[in-house]
């Protein structure tokens, strides 16, 4: 059941009970098991658009973070007998180690229609009762995604080092873990960086130590308004060290500038989102998860003497990235890392070394 009192009846799956979250609709054709892992996904219940779920199993290395992290999940058609040789298990299994609550065999198509129209609202799944006050009465309690900070749920507890061993490193960065994505830190690690993770909560004292070249602020989930802290920790660090923020990171960054953010009305949640290069004028197919973007018009007071858009949504004409060479800093809406998806915005991680290579000079 929505909010509005729209109605889906369907088969469970994975875990039975009871779950609330906010109901959106992710686009991609593969990739459920890193849509599921992604902590981005907190508080959400995600709606596949491709019909068949589960084909293909889950395996030990397509995970964003250490556990599921979405709070439902609602497919077409769950497919239990899955086929691949990388696959350790059903879908089925692995929603019930986690404790997640499926839906299967509604209809997805309708669903998304009506999300696009009436935009992302409060949802519930249970297999506990069909009694349409109850489950009203339980939406009725369950706060908004608006001015609740998610990332607390997420972000790592004490700081921890991720590289793969390799013996030559070109820069130490610092990254903010405000629900970082695992391919994220793959990919950096790829382009040359050791990374220290750090909780989203840290003295940025500890961020300017000599140490570090620079400072990553990575994804999350939630309102980035309601991340106060990380807000005025960033405004700390403006400057001071090359900065690299990615979809939350590149509003939090925004925020601290002066610049507003508003809700979209359904959100950017898929691997199929195409994006303008600016500069080049190409045009990338990207991987997107955010509910927030950021207010235009609100960029003429911000504390900056001048910055330039870099790449800007297609479909909406939101931004989506913009550079600030008087601080060193640039920022992206979508996810670089592309898992899933292809890989046609890759190389904004090398931009990253360019970025401190210039800042150094």
């Amino acid at each position: 059941m929505l909010e509005d009192g729209k109605l889906f009846e369907g088969k469970s799956f994975g875990c039975e009970g009871e779950v609330v979250g906010e109901v959106i609709f992710n686009t991609s054709m593969s990739g459920y098991q890193e849509v599921l892992t992604d902590p981005s996904y907190c508080e959400q219940i995600v709606t596949m658009t491709y019909p068949q779920i589960g084909n293909y199993g889950i395996n030990d290395e397509d995970v964003e973070s250490d556990k599921i992290q979405v709070k439902g999940f609602i497919v077409r058609e769950y497919m239990d007998h899955y086929s691949n040789w990388r696959a350790k298990k059903s879908l089925q299994q692995y929603l019930g180690e986690y404790g997640i609550i499926g839906i299967s065999e509604i209809d997805t198509r309708q669903l998304t229609r009506h999300i696009r129209e009436q935009g992302a609202m409060k949802g519930i799944i249970s297999t506990e009762t069909s009694d349409n006050k109850k489950l009203e009465a339980v939406l009725d309690e369950y706060p908004p995604i608006v001015g609740r900070d998610l990332v607390q749920q997420v972000t790592c507890k004490e700081p921890y080092i991720f590289n793969s061993g390799k013996k030559d490193y070109k820069y130490n960065i610092a990254a903010y873990d405000f629900g970082i994505k695992t391919n994220i830190l793959r990919c950096l690690d790829d382009a040359g960086f050791n990374i220290t993770v750090m909780p989203a909560g840290t003295d940025p004292e500890k961020l300017l130590s000599d140490e570090y070249d620079g400072i990553l602020l990575s994804n999350g989930p939630g309102d980035p308004a309601a991340v106060t802290y990380a807000v005025e920790n960033i405004r700390k660090l403006i400057g001071k060290k090359p900065i690299f923020g990615i979809c939350l990171g590149h509003q939090l960054l925004s925020l601290a500038l002066g610049a507003s953010i508003y809700k979209l009305k359904f959100g950017h949640h898929g691997a199929n989102h195409p994006v303008m290069n600016m500069g080049n004028k190409e045009v990338e197919v990207t991987t997107q998860n955010h509910n927030f973007a950021i207010d235009t018009g609100s960029f003429e007071d911000i504390e900056v003497t001048s910055y330039n858009v870099t790449h800007l949504n297609l479909n909406d004409r939101t931004i989506e990235g913009i550079e600030y060479p008087e601080i060193s800093a640039f920022t992206v809406q979508h996810h670089p890392e592309a898992g899933p998806g292809p890989h046609d915005s890759r190389y904004i991680f090398n931009s990253f070394t360019d970025l401190i290579d210039n800042f150094k000079r």
